[in-house]
């Protein structure tokens, strides 16, 4: 057991270390296997220690200035973050002080170090709880908070804070069998299912026979928005990692799935086995794709600043500077979408993004570029909705600190668009 926690710690600091160090995103370091040699409690348990360590990090720095004269080298340092988060979440300080000294003190480079990491967290252990607990909810980065304090206010800003610091629960969407009871959920008013402390998700009822499948909230609006029937032709554009593309085939349409990675089309591939619906996956650049739909559903790449929920990670990881390629390729995208859909057809456009540019600025522009084109407001109005989300150009903006008591949501816009017949 002691050696188990002890792989699970090392691995989260290693996470730790590619993401503030190399500016990787988590899910990179978990698709390059990462975590693959660990069995999959101490997987799960490694990813939990690095997210909560990248969720209080501005706490665990301020508490830790107060110890060191000098900022050791980043692996140390990220193992005095991580301890400091256990220390101060609860953790029993004789076994996180231990182990952070035996992992620093097996660290070839920087073994020598290993009593500077004993002293310090013994001090964090000693006086750290009591004033973690008074410190203010840590900040974004200032290349994402500023502009979102420019696009939605400074008291908006620190409600997403929050809701980022609090992480988020399990989101699922049922498939089109019956819906087995799982101890804990909750319906939430759009018909997806929550759970605040699931566990192993693959060890949950229903996994294995596809009753269900992982999705946040705000993830599952957009294919319910587009609304589509049995023997419509469907096209989803950026199908990856496939919730959407399950969502249109349970509602009976023929979906084409397309995807530019091959893995993460697998990964889709799998889940549709395992819940039995079907689709055409291919794999491949969607700007080249040639067809005619009658609906198409473009949740195009983006920042993905919406999901800084579930993704703590994102906000040291990036920087900002990809906006305006993501931002001129969401364009590019929706204009060659547009051209594949039939006259008289519909197209759900959206991002995971809480950046107007990547969302209300979008549309703005595009009505501008297509005379064919109009937003359809009412496509918006399902159960769970507020009408005050809905924006003045038509589309429906969701943001992490909505549904604060219950547990939020991902930060969305989706817009629903007509073609003139």
């Amino acid at each position: 057991m002691a050696d188990t926690a002890l792989n699970a710690r090392k691995s989260a600091i290693h996470l730790l270390d590619q993401v503030l160090g190399e500016g990787r995103l988590m899910s990179e370091c978990l698709a390059a296997g990462a975590l693959d040699r660990l069995p999959p409690e101490d997987r799960a348990r490694a990813q939990r220690l690095a997210q909560e360590t990248l969720r209080g990090l501005e706490r665990a720095d301020r508490l830790l200035q107060k110890h060191l004269r000098k900022n050791p080298p980043l692996h140390v340092r990220n193992a005095l973050r991580l301890g400091t988060v256990e220390l101060c979440t609860g953790g029993a300080a004789h076994g996180v002080v231990n182990a952070m000294v035996q992992i620093v003190g097996d660290h070839r480079r920087h073994g020598q170090l290993k009593g500077m990491v004993n002293a310090v967290l013994r001090k964090i252990a000693a006086d750290g709880p009591a004033a973690w607990a008074i410190l203010r909810v840590p900040r974004l980065p200032k290349w994402l908070r500023s502009p979102l304090i420019a696009a939605w206010g400074a008291e908006a800003v620190s409600a997403m804070e929050t809701a980022q610091f609090a992480g988020a629960p399990l989101d699922i969407t049922p498939g089109r069998g019956e819906m087995p009871d799982i101890p804990g959920a909750v319906v939430l008013p759009t018909g997806t299912v929550r759970l605040a402390n699931p566990g192993q998700v693959t060890a949950l009822p229903g996994y294995d026979s596809g009753a269900w499948w992982v999705q946040d909230a705000a993830a599952a609006l957009p294919a319910r928005i587009l609304n589509v029937s049995a023997g419509m032709r469907v096209f989803d554009m950026c199908a990856a990692p496939g919730g959407k593309t399950l969502q249109l085939a349970a509602q009976g349409a023929e979906v084409v799935a397309l995807d530019i990675s091959a893995s993460r089309m697998e990964r889709v591939r799998e889940n549709l086995s395992r819940t039995g619906l079907a689709a055409e996956l291919q794999v491949g650049d969607a700007l080249q794709h040639r067809g005619e739909y009658d609906a198409i559903l473009l949740d195009a790449p983006c920042s993905a600043t919406g999901t800084i929920r579930r993704h703590p990670d994102l906000p040291h990881a990036k920087d900002g500077a990809e906006f305006g390629t993501l931002i001129a390729l969401q364009a590019q995208m929706l204009d060659h979408a547009w051209s594949l859909l039939r006259p008289g057809g519909r197209m759900v456009f959206c991002t995971c993004s809480i950046l107007p540019d990547e969302g209300e600025v979008q549309i703005e522009e595009a009505l501008q570029r297509h005379p064919d084109m109009t937003v359809d407001p009412g496509a918006l109005s399902l159960p769970g909705v507020d009408q005050a989300w809905i924006g003045s150009e038509g589309g429906l903006r969701l943001r992490p600190d909505y549904w604060p008591e219950l547990g939020g949501m991902d930060g969305f816009f989706i817009a629903c668009l007509s073609k003139a017949s």
